[in-house]
């Protein structure tokens, strides 16, 4: 299973400089790509292949006055561009044919420099590595100063420099984890142990035990200093320096909002994996809820991202994960008797079962629904629960806690 970790970079002015040609360089030859295949399509011609282009866009036109500049740089970040073009055309061919799941994808477009995420990538061939230092040695760039919150657990396989809309420069490295490895950091919970979890939006979640999680409602408790800052921004003048100071301010409140988010769902999705051996959740439809009045609460919740970082932290640490349907009335039948007493409008939360009597909290029953739908009921009597099969995912690491020291790999 591939996993990422992300590192915090702090790279000196020369340093800086220099990742920017690299992050331009990068750019020029993805959209120099984009362009090739557009004008050959175009004129009804065969798609030029990746070595073609490779030798053409890279190799020729270092020796040319408009791109010579294209030598300042690794060239293997640059070989890593036209990669990216060859898997965007890809999935958008798959996704053309129906062959991708999801939404569709578009055709790739051309990117602009006045992006304010940039990223390049270097795989093993560019021989960076990690110095004894600590720092992170990168080919034409430098020793980069790295915030290491953690040990890395195996050797990365490559290693992408990230700059973000809140000019943060981060290190995300690939790293493939062995199963056995992973199942053995934690001990094995309880047999049997198994919960269902019903997301709401005035508790994040409710899970099947009668536990209530509030929802922290970052963005709202955030949206004060946003209103503040975005009104600054749009009161500058448009190209100035003071306008781009303010642009940068609004970026860095929305990533804390978007940081503080990511690091609940992390430590929710742990506990829970950490103490059930199987785990049951609702498959929302968040695209059609996030097109109704409560879509800013939906977004703030974020619950696509919590149940993604949830299935693929069972897959690593060998727990079963149970998707139900979005269609299955857990608001409406009792978890005790099985009658299905209807639909119900969102302010009732506690109702009386007619069958016989009972009455339910109506998120506690949902997530009890969840769990039974799940087939995990009968485990909780104490039958081992056997892990299913759960498509590996490729999904960002948080950061636990500050770093009490600079620790390298």
């Amino acid at each position: 299973m591939q996993l990422r970790y992300a590192f915090r970079l702090y790279p000196e002015p020369g340093q800086r400089a220099a990742l920017a040609r690299a992050f331009g360089c990068a750019r020029v030859v993805f959209n120099d790509a984009v362009r090739a295949r557009e004008d050959a399509r175009t004129a009804g011609l065969p798609f030029p292949n990746a070595a073609e282009l490779s030798k053409r866009l890279i190799t020729q036109a270092r020796h040319t006055a408009e791109r010579c500049w294209l030598g300042e740089v690794s060239s293997v970040v640059l070989q890593q561009s036209l990669r990216d073009v060859e898997g965007a055309y890809k999935n958008f061919f798959a996704s053309h044919k129906g062959e991708r799941k999801g939404k569709r994808v578009g055709a790739p477009r051309f990117k602009s420099r006045k992006d304010t995420r940039q990223s390049i990538r270097f795989t093993a061939s560019a021989r960076w590595k990690i110095a004894e230092t600590g720092r992170l040695s990168l080919p034409k760039i430098g020793d980069v100063r790295v915030t290491w919150s953690r040990v890395l657990p195996a050797v990365p396989s490559s290693v992408t420099v990230i700059l973000d809309s809140a000019g943060r420069y981060f290190a995300s490295f690939v790293i493939d984890t062995d199963s056995e490895t992973d199942r053995a950091r934690w001990n094995e919970p309880e047999p049997g142990s198994a919960v269902g979890i019903d997301l709401g939006l005035t508790h994040f979640a409710v899970l099947s035990d009668g536990t209530k999680i509030c929802s922290p409602r970052f963005l709202r408790r955030a949206e004060k200093k946003l209103r503040k800052a975005q009104r600054e921004l749009s009161r500058k003048q448009k190209g100035s320096k003071n306008r781009a100071k303010a642009r940068s301010k609004v970026a860095r409140a929305h990533a804390a909002v978007a940081d503080a988010r990511k690091e609940f769902h992390h430590q929710l999705s742990t506990q829970l994996i950490r103490e059930n051996q199987a785990v049951a959740v609702e498959d929302l439809a968040v695209s059609g809820l996030a097109r109704t009045c409560l879509a800013k609460s939906v977004h703030d919740a974020g619950w696509s991202q919590f149940v993604a970082i949830l299935q693929y932290k069972a897959q690593r640490y060998g727990r079963a994960f149970v998707k139900i349907g979005r269609f299955e009335p857990t608001s409406q039948v009792c978890s005790t008797c099985g009658h299905r007493d209807g639909p119900k409008p969102l302010h009732v939360r506690e109702w009386t079962c007619p069958a016989c009597g009972t009455l339910h909290d109506r998120d506690h029953n949902a997530a009890i629904n969840v769990k039974q739908a799940a087939g995990l009921a009968a485990s909780a009597c104490g039958a081992p629960v056997r892990p299913g099969l759960v498509p590996a995912q490729r999904e960002e690491t948080g950061s636990h806690g500050t770093p009490t020291r600079t620790c390298a790999a």
